[in-house]
């Protein structure tokens, strides 16, 4: 919460670049349980047409006996739950690294994602601002690993932050 008046406060979303600590490890709640429409919806928007996501017969008859959540809906549900504490203050995403899928997940599981901070540093070229490293996990209710992946973000630090809020 930012102060913007005697009594008066507003939300603030994401940690500042001077929040950050190498090897802090953040656990972003809550889950977020993954439904048969959520991944139909998801596949059919991003004309994802594998029949292994959306048709049951079909993936009925492979190695897992049953549809599959398409992999990019899990990575943008992941992605997503980081935003409260990783990105929130972030000026942009800068890239991201060594995205791994490492197990299934189906319509039903819940998955919960946490990010350790493996590395910090001010930005060269602009000044009160710091780039983030991070890899983020997702796992599934059983505890099991279903994907990694590491990103970079440019996070505003207080000073940066309160300079481009004035106007918001």
């Amino acid at each position: 919460m930012r102060k913007i008046a005697e009594n008066r406060y507003r939300a603030e979303i994401g940690l500042y670049f001077e929040d950050f600590k190498v090897g802090d490890i953040y656990e972003h709640r809550p889950g977020r349980t993954i439904t048969e429409t959520d991944n139909i919806q998801f596949s059919l928007l991003t004309m994802n047409q594998h029949p292994v996501h959306c048709d049951s017969h079909f993936a009925s008859q492979t190695e897992f006996g049953k549809p599959l959540v398409n992999s990019t809906l899990t990575l943008a549900i992941v992605a997503g739950m980081s935003v409260p504490q990783i990105s929130g203050q972030a000026i942009a995403n800068l890239g991201w690294t060594d995205i791994k899928l490492t197990g299934p997940v189906f319509p039903g599981d819940t998955i919960y994602a946490e990010s350790e901070i493996l590395a910090i540093r001010p930005s060269k070229s602009r000044p009160g601002q710091g780039i983030v490293t991070v890899r983020t996990t997702g796992t599934k209710q059983d505890g099991s690993v279903f994907m990694t992946f590491e990103r970079n973000a440019l996070v505003h630090s207080r000073e940066s932050a309160r300079m481009g809020a004035e106007n918001y």
